[in-house]
């Protein structure tokens, strides 16, 4: 009889959590559905992004390199007053009295807390806002540029061309990126021009098999003949018949590389082979922090934060590019 009731039991609690699973896979269904047709919140993530890197000096509430060792792994001020902790830091409450600040609390200074030497971690993330919206945006056309050059010459002419361009990419696919930038640091010394040139050389090949198989396709089309039988150059049929139609697969592959590369600066950066300190780069962020990630967890969680969002957004908001632009696509929708 007992066990008939803990049946029924069960199974009441069973009929009572199906319908709650339903409403739950229904809202996440639907939250998917609306970011894929309106992309609202990586929109005004990559806003975000843009603003606080074109307006970054106005935006920072302190100087993003200067140092004051009394704010020394200063707690952030979001979670309030925090002199407990600050107590058990190198610097405590009474010795920041004595250096000069008798009535103010350390922790109510930074938004968002202090590093290591005493720098504002909210006005260090918004200036490394500037430098990936920087390195990304000229490594990205760059390699655009350079990625698009070399997928139409591929494609158009053909032959031995087709070969030697080809061959030469599967060479390039075959280099660990990791390993080249490594010595390329060992031997050039750090610094943005390099990191920029690295990214550049990272973002190229991704347009280059893509766009040499849409130009195999068009160049057999009947308005490329007639173009070549009415005298056209070389030049102008690469430009007026064969890159109109290489548009939509160009911005898409651009939109889905942003993502990638901003995450490959910050992950240059954090092993040393990238922008070097004190510029403010969210890799380098991440990487002075690290050593104090048990008393100072705000030093990395929110440089890390900043790159899981905007790489995020940028993904979405490639899927939502490609969808947009991709007639197959747009018949599922």
């Amino acid at each position: 009889m007992a066990s008939e009731t803990t049946a029924q039991d069960s199974g009441t609690v069973q009929d009572a959590a199906a319908p709650t699973a339903q409403k739950f896979r229904f809202s996440l269904a639907y939250a998917w559905y609306i970011l894929r047709r309106w992309p609202l919140i990586p929109g005004l993530i990559m806003v975000a992004l843009v603003v606080g890197g074109v307006f970054a000096d106005q935006l920072a509430p302190y100087d993003e390199i200067e140092q004051d060792i009394r704010f020394r792994n200063a707690p952030p001020r979001i979670f309030g007053s925090n002199s407990e902790y600050w107590s058990t830091q190198d610097y405590s409450q009474a010795m920041f009295r004595a250096e000069g600040s008798e009535g103010k609390d350390p922790s109510n200074r930074f938004l968002l807390g202090g590093d290591h030497v005493g720098r504002d971690v909210l006005s260090r993330v918004i200036h490394g806002a500037r430098i990936s919206l920087v390195v990304t945006s000229v490594a990205l056309f760059s390699g655009l540029i350079l990625g698009v050059t070399i997928g139409v010459l591929s494609g158009y002419y053909g032959g031995i061309v087709d070969e030697f361009l080809m061959r030469m990419v599967d060479v390039w696919y075959a280099v660990p990126f990791l390993l080249l930038a490594m010595v390329a640091v060992i031997i050039f010394e750090a610094s943005l021009n390099l990191i920029i040139f690295l990214l550049i050389l990272l973002a190229w090949s991704g347009y280059v098999r893509n766009l040499r198989g849409e130009v195999l396709s068009l160049k057999q089309r009947d308005f490329v003949a007639s173009a070549r039988v009415a005298g056209a150059s070389t030049f102008r049929i690469i430009f007026k018949h064969l890159l109109p139609g290489l548009v939509n697969t160009i911005f898409v592959i651009a939109s889905l590389r942003v993502g990638q590369l901003i995450l490959a600066e910050a992950s240059l950066s954090f092993i040393g082979a990238g922008i070097p300190a004190p510029t403010p780069a969210w890799g380098v962020l991440i990487a002075e922090g690290r050593e104090y990630v048990e008393q100072a967890w705000w030093q990395t969680v929110f440089p890390g934060t900043a790159i899981f969002l905007v790489v995020l957004a940028f993904n979405f908001l490639g899927d939502w590019v490609r969808d947009r632009l991709d007639p197959r696509l747009r018949q599922l929708d």
